[in-house]
C-alpha cells in the first residue's frame, strides 16, 4: 500500500497492528461484531466499540488544513517567502500578511478562531497546575514516552530522523522542553503569546516530517497508518494532562480530580492550535483512563532494535560532557544523577531490567525522598493563594534555570530534519 492509496473518502479503515489486537480479544471472548468491531467483556475496562473505532480510524487522520498550506506556500511556492509569510502573522496576525493564499487563511482561521468548547479560565487554571511541577514533569513525560518506544507508529519517525538517538537525544529533549514551557508560561497560548506561536511552528514541521516520512520505503501505512497521526497526538495530549496528574502524584503533588481534568483541558487546547482535533476526545478521567488502557492494551510490540536504541539513548543522553566549567560540571552530575533516578522511579521494574540501563541506585531514592516537602507545599498552596503564587514563581524560576543549564545559550528553532538518516 502506498500513501497515494489512501484518499480522503478513505477515513475509516484501521492499521494492521490494531485490528490484529481486536481480532485477538474477539476470539478470546467469542462476542458478536458492531459495526465492524467485536465487542469486549468488562466494557467499564475500555472505551465504548464506536469510540475505539474513532481512535483506531485515528491513525490516518493527519492535518489537511496545515498540509494545504505547506502544499502551496513551501513546496508549490518560494520555501522562504513561505517561512516569511508564517513569521509575519504569527508576529502581527494574518491581517498582516496582504498576499496570503487561501490555504493561509483557512489555517489562521482555524488557528485564531477559538473552538466552542474550550474555556480559558480552565486553560490557565490547568497550565498553571502543569507548570507548579518545574522540570519534574518533564522528566515524567520523558520517561512516561519510554513505554511507548516498543511500537512502530511513534518510534519509526524518530528513528528515521535520528534526533531521539544516540548524542542527538538531548536536543531534541530540550526542544521539547522548550516546547512545554513555552506553552504553560502564564497566557501562554493567548494571542500574541510566544507559546502559541511555538505551536504553530511545531505543528508546520509536523507536516514537512509526515511528508519525507510517508514516502519513505520502510514505512508501512497498512501496518501502522500515517506519521504523526491524530491517535498517537491524542495520546501525547493525554500524558501531559491525565498522564501528568497521575505521575506527579507519586511525587507529593496533590491533584483532585477538577485539578486533573483542568490539565486536560489546557492540553487539548494546546492540541487544537497544533491541529490535533481527534473524532473523540475524552471528556473526564474516566474515558481518559479507558483511552491510556487501550493504548498500552493494544501494543504490537514491533519495534524491536529501533525502539530499543531509543529507550537506552534516553538516561544517557543527560551524561556530562567534557570541557566544561566546574560550576557546570557539578550541576551536569548532579543532574544525570537526578535524570536517573526519575528513569527508574516512573519505569516499571520489569522494563527497565529489560534493557541496557545505567544502575539506578541510590539516585532511584532521591524522587520518594522529594514526597514530604512537594507534599507539605501544595496542600498550603490549595489553601493560600499566595503560597500558590509562590510555588509558582519557585517553579517557572527553576524549569528556566534548569532550561539554561542544558542549554547554554542555544534555543529551540522547531525545524524538521533535512534528511532522514536511513
Amino acid at each position: 500500500m502506498t500513501v497515494d492509496d489512501i484518499s480522503q473518502t478513505q477515513i475509516d479503515q484501521i492499521p494492521t497492528d490494531f485490528q490484529a489486537f481486536v481480532d485477538k480479544r474477539s476470539r478470546r471472548f467469542g462476542q458478536r461484531k458492531r459495526r465492524g468491531l467485536k465487542l469486549f467483556k468488562r466494557p467499564g475496562t475500555l472505551p465504548s466499540p464506536d469510540h475505539i473505532l474513532d481512535f483506531a480510524h485515528g491513525y490516518y487522520d493527519a492535518d489537511p488544513v496545515a498540509e494545504a498550506f505547506v502544499q502551496n506556500a513551501y513546496i508549490e511556492g518560494n520555501s522562504s517567502h513561505g517561512r516569511a509569510m508564517l513569521d509575519q502573522a504569527l508576529a502581527h496576525g494574518i491581517e498582516s500578511v496582504p498576499d496570503a493564499p487561501a490555504s493561509m487563511l483557512r489555517l489562521f482561521e482555524e488557528f485564531e478562531v477559538d473552538p466552542p468548547w474550550v474555556d480559558h479560565n480552565l486553560v490557565e487554571r490547568g497550565a498553571s497546575l502543569f507548570r507548579r511541577c518545574g522540570p519534574a514533569v518533564f522528566s515524567f513525560l520523558g520517561v512516561a514516552t519510554l513505554l511507548a518506544y516498543t511500537e512502530n507508529p511513534i518510534v519509526q519517525p524518530l528513528s528515521m530522523t535520528g534526533k531521539y538517538a544516540g548524542d542527538a537525544a538531548l536536543n531534541r529533549f530540550m526542544e521539547t522542553a522548550r516546547f512545554w514551557i513555552d506553552v504553560s508560561e502564564p497566557g501562554g497560548t493567548r494571542p500574541g503569546a510566544p507559546g502559541r506561536a511555538t505551536a504553530m511552528r511545531v505543528r508546520i514541521m509536523h507536516v514537512f516530517l509526515r511528508q519525507r516520512i510517508t514516502r519513505h520505503p520502510q514505512w508501512d501505512l497498512a501496518a501502522w497508518g500515517k506519521p504523526i497521526n491524530q491517535a498517537e497526538a491524542t495520546i501525547t495530549l493525554l500524558s501531559g494532562g491525565f498522564g501528568a496528574g497521575l505521575g506527579m502524584h507519586k511525587l507529593g503533588y496533590r491533584s483532585t480530580t477538577a485539578d486533573t481534568e483542568a490539565m486536560m483541558h489546557f492540553w487539548r487546547y494546546v492540541g487544537h492550535l497544533m491541529g490535533v482535533q481527534p473524532r473523540w476526545y475524552p471528556k473526564d478521567l474516566r474515558e481518559a483512563g479507558q483511552l491510556m488502557t487501550l493504548y498500552f492494551a493494544k501494543r504490537a510490540f514491533g519495534a524491536g532494535e529501533d525502539g530499543r536504541e531509543l529507550i537506552e539513548s534516553y538516561p544517557r543522553a543527560f551524561t556530562p560532557k567534557r570541557g566544561t566549567g566546574p560550576r557546570k560540571a557539578i550541576r551536569d552530575h548532579v543532574n544525570y544523577r537526578i535524570q536517573l533516578g526519575y528513569t527508574r522511579y516512573f519505569l516499571p521494574g520489569r522494563f527497565y531490567r529489560s534493557y541496557d540501563m545505567p544502575t539506578p541506585w541510590p539516585w532511584a531514592l532521591l524522587p520518594p525522598l522529594q514526597i514530604p516537602i512537594n507534599l507539605t507545599i501544595d496542600l498550603l498552596a490549595h489553601r493560600s493563594a499566595r503560597i500558590a503564587r509562590l510555588q509558582d514563581r519557585f517553579a517557572r524560576w527553576r524549569r528556566n534555570t534548569w532550561f539554561r543549564n542544558e542549554m547554554g545559550d542555544r534555543d529551540a528553532h522547531f525545524k524538521a530534519a533535512e534528511t532522514l538518516r536511513r
